[in-house]
């Protein structure tokens, strides 16, 4: 009888549209509930209620049944895991969104003027891999605060070097190809040469990064919100729900588990779905 990772080597196909189908059903789940939470007849993620505290999930409460919940000031968890979950994701999307067309743009002037220009880009990248997360997260909200914008702006600050190595790589790659060479020798700028004709070419590695990085960065921004770096209490956002959960967690387990299970989902669909896209498409990230 032949094995499961026999039948696997020989139908790799099937393999990536499973990884595919698995990871974009995750994904559409928890988004498509975020999304629609505002409309679904869940009390308000700010509302509390001193009665209600540490009610475990499925207990009824005044304003409907609690699915996940109470928290410690008796507020419903499913409604502020839902909304942690949009907060987080739209942070965690423009700071990808960020990354990557800095990292892009700086990455194709580098890899097309070469010369000193390249070098110049190139020692910026192995500065910005140098320093600790963390440490640069600390340094920019005690001089400028936690608000949203400074979180997407610093965290898209660290995903832009891979982006550019990426982009700078291909871009070598791509210059000395025979229709480059041709409408640079009709005299082309060197923005449209970049603009029309090598970042068309750049789409579907770029993708394939954005779909591998997002995972990192929704772990970064749980990170930062559970250090209580980032947005504040009372707005929920996933990482700041566990770690207000974690002093009650010998109390009110689903304090901690529930918000952690939605980054568990997120991260692993944007796995799969990247790694299948990385096979599917042949991509090669070095």
């Amino acid at each position: 009888m032949m094995t499961l990772a026999a039948v696997l080597r020989r139908r790799p196909g099937r393999r990536v549209y499973g990884d595919a189908l698995i990871g974009s059903s995750l994904l559409l789940f928890v988004v498509a509930a975020a999304l629609v939470s505002p409309w679904l007849p869940l009390p308000h993620p700010l509302s509390n209620n001193l009665l209600e505290v540490f009610l475990p999930p499925g207990s009824p409460g005044l304003q409907g049944t609690h699915w996940l919940g109470t928290d410690q000031l008796g507020r419903d968890l499913l409604s502020r895991i839902l909304a942690g979950t949009r907060l987080s994701l739209l942070v965690v999307v423009l700071s990808a969104l960020t990354g990557a067309l800095l990292g892009t743009a700086l990455g194709m002037i580098a890899g097309y003027a070469g010369g000193w220009v390249d070098a110049l880009i190139m020692r910026l990248i192995d500065i910005q891999l140098a320093v600790p997360f963390i440490l640069l997260i600390l340094l920019v909200i005690a001089l400028m605060g936690a608000s949203l914008t400074n979180i997407i702006i610093i965290m898209g600050g660290t995903s832009w070097a891979i982006y550019a190595r990426v982009a700078r790589a291909k871009t070598l790659e791509l210059r000395e190809l025979e229709f480059v060479q041709a409408v640079r020798a009709m005299g082309f700028s060197p923005i449209r040469v970049l603009v029309r004709h090598i970042l068309p070419n750049l789409f579907t590695p770029l993708i394939v990064l954005l779909t591998l990085d997002i995972p990192r960065l929704i772990v970064l921004e749980a990170s930062v919100g559970f250090l209580g770096m980032g947005i504040q209490p009372p707005t929920p956002t996933l990482g700041n729900l566990i770690g207000e959960g974690r002093s009650y967690m010998l109390l009110s387990q689903w304090l901690v588990l529930y918000p952690g299970l939605v980054i568990a989902a997120l991260v692993i669909g944007c796995n799969l779905l990247g790694d299948a896209l990385l096979r599917r498409t042949n991509t090669r990230l070095e």
